[in-house]
Formats: C-alpha cells, structure tokens, sequence
C-alpha cells in the first residue's frame, strides 16, 4: 500500500504536466491523416497511358483484358497487358496479377492494386471485381 502511495506521488504531478503540455497544442499543429475507403468501381473501367494516348481497360467475366479509347468500341488486348502510373507493366498470369519492369521477369502485385495514370488507386479482388480509392 504504501508503494501504491509512493507511486501515485510520483507519476500523478508528471501526468498531469504532459497533459498540460499537451492542451496547449493547437489543433493546426497536429498531423491530418485522410483515410479513404475502397468503393466498387461505377464503371469497371481504368486508365492507362500508351504512346502519349490515354486508353481505358476492362476485364470480360473470363478476366480477359479489352481497351477502348474512346470507352465505346472496346477490343481484345493481344499481349493481355497495360502499364500503371510508374510504367510497369501488369497482365494477370495463371489467375494473378503480376507486374514487370522489362516485360520479361514477372511478379505478383502486392495486394492486387496500382496507380492507374489518373493518380487514383485500383486493385482487383479475387473474383476480378475492380475496386478504385480515389
């Protein structure tokens, strides 16, 4: 008990000087974290850029890869394959989606998501719905 004391003694005027220091903080003087959630994407549409041109992608319900220019007139996309933000390319690959550098060497997307060249975020879940965090 009288280590209890003892205790409560010392730490009870050293709390109550941090939470002094700390009501005097202004609102303006802490960080700001915007946390945005994952909506199902309106469109099932993303944006890639390709020789300067903005094209927009979209999987069939085979997770076939098509692209439009204009997002009326869609075509299969040969190679299966677009670029993100950061010029990698993504194709999915034995049911996954996986980037490379060069075109040669693969590896799976952490998480299934990329920035698309319009700066918003997309992923795909595991049933190929598209995702987008705007």
């Amino acid at each position: 008990m009288k280590k209890a004391i003892i205790l409560l003694a010392v730490c009870l005027p050293i709390s109550m000087q941090f939470a002094a220091g700390m009501s005097s903080v202004s609102r303006t003087d802490m960080p700001v974290v915007v946390v945005r959630d994952w909506t199902k994407s309106a469109t099932a549409t993303w944006p890639a850029m390709k020789d300067g041109k903005t094209l927009w992608y979209k999987l069939d319900k085979k997770a076939g890869l098509w692209w439009s220019a204009d997002g009326k007139k869609w075509a299969a996309v040969k190679e299966g394959a677009w670029m993100d933000k950061d010029g990698k390319w993504l194709k999915i690959h034995e049911h996954k989606l996986v980037w490379s550098t060069d075109g040669k060497s693969w590896s799976e997307v952490p998480e299934w998501k990329w920035e698309g060249s319009d700066g918003k975020w997309y992923k795909f879940d595991n049933n190929w719905t598209l995702w987008v965090n705007e």
